[in-house]
């Protein structure tokens, strides 16, 4: 009789009948078998949104109380998290120490997979002990199967420090459930190819990964309408985005908004202020910290209508 596995039952290593014969198709038909799956996976996130709005606030109301976000991962949910770290800064404007991720492996995982490190629970609860976790930090563990020790050890330590943990998983029966604060499990199904779980489960971890960091943030006022005003500039074409921001939201001209943001020391939100309200630097910063970072409550609402140079942000 033969042995099953305690991986055997799991959604993501089941065989999915709708490709079995993915390797007689053509190349057209495999892409089309694969985006059909892929509408399966996004019905499966779009049932989630419930308990991702309740992320969006519980990381929200940590950031506000000076938490940070913590993920823990393995694999390519390890990078996922890994790119939500590093990709909050630029887009946010955060400091590196407020979005932060803990990979199985370390950083030589992150480029070249490195099997068996995602089953060690000790090294798990190692790695985020080296982050020293408080209670008002928020620990988002990210495993596809559910059942990553890696990903396992680190959340337990981090609930003995009383950090809020949320588990992003595939597999909606995770008996984690009962150990988290909450669990967005999108359930995906079998993937194309049995086990990949960088398709639809990675496809659908990225999206649950992306409204609750994006949605946190605009919770906390980094975002001014739907503009990126806590941008930090550093490539060209950031600062192009910066100006263009500027450009549209005070009805000014290039040469303007840029003076605006080099006199603002860099910062796009103090430039706005500083544009729409007629003050100084000092003044600016002093409305925004007086209204939580709220550029709307510090000016009004954005303009809708375009700056006067072509090139302006539109929305």
């Amino acid at each position: 009789m033969p042995v099953r596995s305690k991986w055997q039952s799991l959604p993501t290593e089941q065989i999915n009948p709708a490709t079995l014969a993915i390797d007689k198709l053509s190349s057209a038909d495999i892409v089309e078998g694969m985006l059909n799956e892929d509408r399966k996976m996004l019905a499966a996130v779009q049932r989630e949104k419930d308990r991702i709005a309740v992320g969006v606030d519980i990381i929200s109301q940590a950031l506000r109380k000076g938490g940070r976000i913590i993920f823990v991962g393995a694999g390519t949910s390890g990078r996922l998290g890994i790119l939500e770290a590093a990709e909050m800064p630029p887009t946010f404007g955060t400091s590196p120490d407020l979005v932060q991720a803990i990979m199985a492996g370390g950083q030589g995982a992150i480029l070249k997979a490195r099997e068996g490190v995602e089953d060690n629970y000790e090294e798990g609860a190692r790695s985020i002990t080296r982050l020293h976790p408080t209670k008002q930090d928020v620990v988002i563990g990210v495993s596809a199967s559910g059942m990553t020790q890696f990903v396992r050890g680190a959340l337990t330590r981090a609930r003995r420090a009383n950090s809020k943990i949320i588990f992003v998983t595939c597999d909606p029966r995770s008996e984690l459930q009962t150990f988290v604060d909450l669990t967005i499990a999108p359930a995906v199904g079998p993937e194309v190819i049995a086990g990949s779980t960088r398709l639809k489960a990675g496809t659908a971890t990225k999206l649950v990964l992306n409204a609750v960091t994006t949605g946190a943030m605009i919770r906390m006022g980094r975002a001014y309408g739907n503009l990126m005003v806590d941008l930090v500039a550093m490539s060209e074409k950031l600062h192009d985005r910066g100006e263009r921001i500027v450009m549209e939201v005070a009805g000014c001209d290039r040469e303007a908004a840029r003076t605006a943001i080099a006199a603002a020391g860099g910062h796009v939100k103090a430039a706005i202020v500083m544009q729409r309200r007629g003050v100084s630097r000092e003044e600016a910063e002093g409305l925004l910290a007086e209204h939580g970072g709220f550029v709307r409550k510090a000016v009004g609402a954005p303009p809708l209508s375009p700056a006067p140079e072509d090139g302006a942000v539109r929305r």
